[in-house]
């Protein structure tokens, strides 16, 4: 017995190996280390640190590498110039999502996030026809915001400057937003209702109303029910969790670093002053604010390595044969931490966006919201959402941090997929 279970154990190893060395001869797949039988690469991949693992990788075999996680390959596209070249250049060659993933079997290949081909193309041209219609990049979703924005004021002087831990407050302002676009209404922040609606999203769903029930019985059509629930559900996670955690990773950099908060304040005062609220138009002139959003952006890496990507057709990339629905790894944080384009880029600095005179200085490395056709959608909405949200903050309270500002943690917590800020307190002083 013992004999054929060695035996198989052999078998399978050569055919591993064979398999591999078709995949690795001339011509085929990018270069790599050689994966384990069953288990590839995993072993020689800090799970809990992915990105360190991944940048010894590109240092040995260049910014194309291939590894195995587990028995098939994925590409590894590490660093500006590769990214640019299959996201931007060659967006349609490599717009495919995996599918393999937990979190996207939930989502049955439907919605934006984990849907491919004409599903994909469809959803995505509809949800942005939609969200343009109800006023994205427009003064109306302005309104909408300046509007939430005034209730998380109201909010915030509530705690009457007593410690209190932000998330919650945060994460309604862009939830509120996104409800008020899709299902035309907000809610009380003490609302029972959306508090549990906070915590799933999916129980809101209920409410959706049904325009595109004409669609039932086309056979044909992408616009079905199921597919909606998805987009919504991936409308409502990816605008809520994004903005949110990133507004209070951003005030925990703010407490670490109060002379960046008092810069802000003095722009603020010069540009805005007491006596009216903020407004889109402020942000050209308020060059300092608009660095330090992008450079919390940028050191929060807040997704350092975005859910696979596949090609969607044989490619030939740089010498290389990458197969039709290879797994493709685009890794964001060797463009945001590129120490050539951004100058110690492990420290919190606004001046990486700004100029030797003090303007706001433009990135093409700049992609926290990645690049290309899979790019975020709500982009333009994030970016409204933050410059308002924390304008407005600074405009009238003061950060008090509980404890000094060197004793403050910024360490993200790790989680696989995203980079996620610490849990803290702080007091919010009226001015």
């Amino acid at each position: 017995m013992a004999f054929f279970v060695i035996l198989g154990i052999c078998l399978s190893c050569l055919i591993f190996f064979s398999l591999w060395n078709q995949h690795h001869s001339k011509g085929k797949l990018p270069p790599g280390p050689t994966p384990l039988p069953f288990v590839g690469n995993i072993l020689q991949v800090d799970v809990k640190n992915i990105n360190k693992s991944l940048s010894m990788l590109a240092k040995e075999y260049g910014s194309v590498f291939t590894v195995y996680l587990g028995m098939k390959p994925t590409v590894v596209l590490y660093g500006y110039e590769p990214l640019k070249e299959a996201l931007i250049d060659r967006g349609d060659e490599f717009s495919g999502k995996m599918q393999s993933s937990l979190l996207s079997k939930g989502s049955q290949g439907l919605g934006i996030t984990f849907s491919n081909g004409e599903i994909w193309k469809q959803t995505r041209r509809f949800s942005l026809m939609v969200l343009r219609s109800m006023g994205m990049g427009k003064k109306t979703i302005e309104d909408r915001i300046q509007e939430e924005v005034f209730y998380l004021l109201e909010a915030l002087r509530k705690t009457n400057g007593s410690p209190c831990d932000p998330s919650y407050l945060l994460a309604c302002v862009p939830c509120n937003v996104i409800s008020a676009v899709i299902f035309q209404r907000r809610f009380d922040y003490n609302d029972e209702i959306f508090q549990e609606f906070m915590e799933h999203f999916y129980r809101t769903l209920k409410i959706l109303a049904s325009p595109w029930v004409q669609e039932k019985e086309n056979k044909k059509s992408e616009f079905t029910m199921e597919n909606l629930v998805i987009t919504i559900l991936d409308l409502f996670g990816a605008g809520t969790e994004t903005t949110s955690s990133t507004m209070k990773y951003g005030l925990l950099l703010l407490l670490k670093h109060p002379e960046v908060t008092a810069k802000i304040q003095e722009e603020i005062a010069r540009v805005i002053g007491r006596h009216r609220s903020p407004s889109m138009q402020d942000r050209n002139h308020m060059p300092y604010t608009d660095a330090v959003l992008h450079e919390i952006q940028r050191y929060i890496d807040f997704v350092p390595i975005p859910l696979s990507r596949k090609t969607t057709q044989d490619v030939e990339f740089r010498g290389y044969h990458i197969p039709k629905g290879t797994s493709v790894m685009t890794c964001l944080t060797s463009v945001l931490h590129d120490d050539k384009e951004f100058p110690h880029p492990e420290k919190f600095d606004p001046g990486h966006f700004l100029d030797e005179r003090g303007n706001f200085k433009k990135s093409d490395y700049f992609m926290a919201f990645s690049a290309g056709r899979r790019a975020c959608i709500g982009e333009g909405l994030a970016r409204m959402e933050m410059f308002l949200i924390l304008t407005s903050i600074l405009q009238h309270f003061t950060l008090k941090p509980l404890v000094s500002p060197e004793d403050i943690d910024t360490t993200p917590v790790q989680t696989g997929l995203l980079s996620l800020p610490p849990s803290y307190e702080l007091s919010f002083i009226p001015i």
